[in-house]
């Protein structure tokens, strides 16, 4: 990927953000490295990226991404004056920040100072940048921290990285920080410390502080937030969308409504079931099972909102096995292709249609009835009734009608995520 040495910066302060990884400890994931996951509509990465774009002590925003990775980059940051063209990161995290130092170096008017930042960190704020900006000097770096909470104990090195181990040692917490990003320097002397380490075959050091500490710099230790801290694993992931109100659907949600239409000629005779209830009557609804309009409207609503036909395509009126069949087997099997597609059955709506019998003082049960059925809780489930207003077959008592409007969520949630993770 070319970079840009005749880019003009007149701004003193620039950001590399490092993007390159391949987030191993994440494991698979559907939006590609963890960096590119979805986090309420934005990606991980383009949540860290705006911290820095709005930030108005931040000039420059250079992202340094790995070489299979740019369309991933450009849907996932856009396009913003302070964003400088990516570069390809490195073998290792220490060589993508050199590569990004580098950018940096070979602008026409290179900044004075610069951040360094992991792209795994987006729940980064404006304190944080403020308080490393704050921290930087001549041969000072700046890195947030935070003390570190619990005891700390050393154990037994484990091949397998387990925790089946004996420990060794309880280590006294008091002056022991975590460090977090980003860590600021003076770009010359961190550039300086990178390029001499890279010379010497150092490439072990896990972050750009131990680089600077290693090659005579100071670094000073600023106020951190337990909130900006690193994604690694799928936990970590669910962390930050729980932060952001979105514990279960890191995708926006895939929300479905669809409605369903059912009409039943009456005939003399008694009772008549409606949504699930046996209603004392001189009237019954004729049909091939018992009828029940108001269970039909709400199957076929619930299978409209997966796409996969209606009533008649599962349940054929002409195969005999369903004659007289009670009509909550047809809105159980509708629930459970709905949930075999990941979907959550938000809320039912159905509205009877009739001029008798009156549907008031059986609506608590009618709506239990569905409720259990569908498995969902009864404030799930409303029922309401009118009249036809003595117009037309309807108004003169030939039949009742059931208008249903089914509301469902699918579930986004990465299917690479453990199950155990979901609330």
């Amino acid at each position: 990927m070319p970079q840009h040495p005749t880019h003009n910066i007149a701004g003193q302060t620039a950001i590399v953000i490092v993007a390159a990884g391949r987030g191993s400890r994440m494991g698979a994931h559907a939006d590609g490295p963890k960096q590119y996951a979805d986090l309420g509509g934005e990606t991980v990465l383009g949540r860290a990226c705006r911290a820095f774009l709005h930030h108005p002590a931040v000039d420059w925003v250079q992202v340094v991404i790995h070489a299979d990775d740019p369309a991933l980059y450009a849907t996932a940051v856009g396009t913003h004056e302070k964003l400088l063209p990516p570069v390809t990161g490195g073998a290792t995290r220490q060589a993508s920040v050199l590569n990004g130092l580098e950018a940096l170096a070979a602008l026409e008017a290179p900044p004075q100072t610069v951040l360094i930042h992991d792209a795994a960190r987006p729940m980064v704020d404006a304190a944080v940048i403020d308080a490393t900006l704050a921290g930087i000097g001549r041969s000072i770096g700046a890195l947030p921290a935070i003390a570190v909470p619990d005891t700390v104990k050393r154990g037994q090195a484990a091949s397998d990285g387990t925790l089946d181990i004996d420990i060794v040692q309880t280590i006294d917490r008091q002056g022991l920080y975590l460090a977090q990003t980003p860590q600021g320097f003076r770009l010359e002397e961190i550039l300086s410390a990178h390029r001499r380490a890279r010379a010497e075959g150092r490439d072990d050091f896990t972050d750009d502080s131990a680089v600077a500490e290693w090659a005579g710099l100071t670094v000073r230790l600023v106020a951190g937030n337990a909130d900006n801290f690193k994604i690694t694993t799928a936990s970590d992931l669910k962390k930050a969308r729980d932060m952001i109100g979105l514990p279960s659907f890191p995708k926006a949600p895939d929300i479905r409504t669809a409605t369903g239409y059912d009409v039943h000629r009456t005939v003399p005779g008694g009772p008549v079931m409606l949504c699930g209830v046996a209603i004392d009557s001189d009237i019954r609804l004729d049909g091939h099972s018992d009828a029940d309009v108001g269970l039909h409207a709400l199957t076929d609503a619930l299978l409209g909102t997966i796409g996969d036909g209606d009533i008649g395509s599962h349940f054929p009126p002409s195969d005999p096995q369903w004659k007289g069949v009670a009509s909550d087997r047809f809105l159980a099997h509708a629930c459970a292709l709905v949930r075999a597609r990941g979907g959550i059955i938000n809320h039912l709506d159905v509205t009877i249609i009739c001029e008798k019998p009156k549907i008031g003082p059986h609506r608590a049960a009618m709506r239990a009835a569905i409720a259990g059925i569908c498995d969902i809780a009864a404030d799930r489930v409303s029922v309401k009734a009118t009249t036809h207003e003595r117009i037309g077959t309807l108004g003169r008592g030939e039949g009742i009608a059931a208008l249903a409007t089914a509301t469902i969520v699918i579930d986004t949630v990465d299917r690479d995520d453990s199950a155990t993770e979901r609330p």
